[in-house]
């Protein structure tokens, strides 16, 4: 059964827009995501735009695309669209990866998806960006089925990716599956057989590493644990 809470959603300081520190999103991707979302994704859902630390990341996650169940792909939605608002499975990860207050990880646990709050939402990727961590996918666009997406479409959000980067400037990029890191490295990768791989990843502007990994959500849960010891050295560096 669904637990629900009344957990104080915690608060979080003001921010000085003038020094851009708590700067969520990179508005100036955001037309491209939402045509490319009227191509590929289904209609009545908003694309999910990349949130976090946007200047200077000490990490970017890549994940695949996002799922309908993010409460923030709703139409009726007016906080910021980032990656996995109103799901669970995937704040495990980064619990564990010790990216999380226990208060901010608890309620991501037990809020049921109509008690996620923008105001919840800001809070959580706030602290990700005191963190450094920044949060996208390779594809923006959401669908209303759990359909895997073709090369095709993923290869259609390269050059929005590459400009993110460019944007962001992380000091390391995380991809989460064989699919993602294939599509964005340009060349077949296995993440069972690179473990000790770093991968070289060039931009206009940026030249960086790509860290491949296992893809912890959906089938894929079974292996978080292999995702978290693969980067649990990685961010205590």
């Amino acid at each position: 059964m669904r637990r629900h809470t009344n957990a104080r959603v915690p608060e979080v300081p003001a921010q000085e827009p003038s020094k851009g520190e708590y700067r969520l999103h990179i508005d100036s991707l955001h037309a491209e995501s939402d045509k490319l979302q009227k191509l590929y994704g289904s209609p009545g859902l908003n694309a999910i735009y990349g949130a976090g630390c946007t200047i200077r990341p000490r990490v970017m996650f890549v994940f695949m695309n996002p799922t309908a169940r993010n409460v923030s792909a709703q139409l009726t939605w007016n906080g910021i669209r980032a990656p996995w608002l109103g799901t669970r499975i995937v704040w495990r990860l980064f619990q564990q990866l010790d990216l999380l207050t226990p208060e901010l990880f608890q309620l991501t646990q037990h809020l049921a998806p109509a008690e996620w709050s923008p105001d919840f939402a800001q809070s959580l990727y706030t602290h990700l960006a005191r963190q450094r961590v920044y949060i996208t996918n390779l594809a923006k666009c959401t669908l209303n089925d759990s359909r895997p997406l073709p090369n095709a479409v993923f290869k259609r959000y390269v050059a929005l990716l590459h400009t993110e980067v460019d944007s962001t400037i992380p000091e390391v990029i995380v991809t989460f599956g064989n699919q993602v890191s294939s599509v964005l490295l340009g060349r077949p990768v296995s993440v069972a057989a690179s473990s000790d791989a770093l991968h070289h990843f060039h931009t206009k502007r940026v030249m960086t590493k790509v860290i491949p990994t296992y893809y912890p959500v959906g089938q894929g849960v079974r292996n978080m644990p292999l995702a978290v010891a693969r980067l649990r050295p990685l961010l205590a560096t």
